[in-house]
């Protein structure tokens, strides 16, 4: 992308993906080498100043993003390629789709009004699926128990019970817009899927320790609620590995991003009719 003014200074909103393993998260942190540090490290070499850049949330430690977005306010002079000098200088693990001019109050987490996220395990090992699906070698699982406790999800509000910090928030509350859990041809492999207005610290991978726990037994689906009714944290709070869960896609009012799950080796399949609803049967 090449912008032509002759000196431009102004908001932009950046679309990329990353690959997490490498990351303790999105959020800078002294001592631990996070997304947000890296970008602006590669910012501030490539333009030659500090340049502070604002994420649409934050994602753990080991969590991918094949559809994130981050704004900053940039100057820069006449024909100057950004997105290419920055392609070339981000390390392999990250790559950068296109860079968005915006109005200057835009705000890429503020704004943002749902973020779809992608759990993906599997219960067969498969070495071309490490580090990008969670490996859970139990292959009795219960799915359909599973989709009737993800099918709980959106009639609750409150997801106090299924956060790792609740009084970190000034509330808990989440509008779960929808929950679904498919599976593969061969049974091998699970994708969970929930798109919310926001998320809560830990809240996808405690749901789904949760979940697995539906499916081996040890959890019933009315004890499943149970937690979303009362409010009432499990007493271990297990989460599932972080390198299943993918940010898949983030939504606003007036930009829209093309998703780019080609790049993914867990979306490869991603056409219709390959992940099966458990509860289509």
């Amino acid at each position: 992308m090449i912008l032509n003014d002759q000196h431009t200074h102004t908001r932009f909103f950046f679309h990329m993906a990353y690959h997490g393993a490498n990351y303790h998260g999105w959020q800078r942190q002294p001592g631990c080498i996070s997304v947000q540090e890296t970008l602006e490290t590669v910012l501030a070499s490539v333009l030659k100043q500090e340049t502070p850049v604002f994420g649409c949330g934050r994602t753990d430690a080991g969590v991918h993003a094949i559809q994130y977005v981050f704004h900053a306010d940039l100057v820069f002079p006449d024909n100057f390629d950004l997105m290419h000098r920055l392609n070339h200088a981000l390390p392999p693990d990250m790559v950068l789709f296109s860079i968005q001019p915006v109005a200057a109050r835009a705000h890429a987490r503020f704004d943002a009004t749902r973020r779809t996220y992608d759990y993906f395990l599997h219960t067969n090992k498969n070495p071309f699926l490490t580090g990008k699906s969670a490996f859970y070698p139990d292959r009795n699982l219960n799915i359909q128990l599973m989709h009737e406790a993800v099918q709980l999800l959106p009639q609750y509000t409150d997801y106090y019970a299924f956060c790792k910090s609740p009084n970190q928030f000034a509330h808990t509350l989440c509008a779960v817009y929808s929950a679904t859990l498919t599976v593969d041809p061969g049974g091998e492999r699970l994708r969970f899927q929930i798109c919310a207005n926001r998320f809560l610290k830990g809240m996808i991978r405690i749901i789904m320790g949760r979940l697995l726990e539906v499916g081996t037994g040890k959890l019933s689906v009315s004890a499943f609620e149970a937690h979303l009714r009362d409010k009432k944290p499990p007493k271990m709070k297990t989460p599932t590995y972080p390198e299943g869960l993918y940010l898949s896609k983030i939504e606003y009012p007036y930009l829209e991003f093309p998703q780019r799950t080609d790049l993914a080796a867990v979306y490869q399949h991603d056409e219709a009719g390959y992940w099966r609803n458990v509860g289509s049967e």
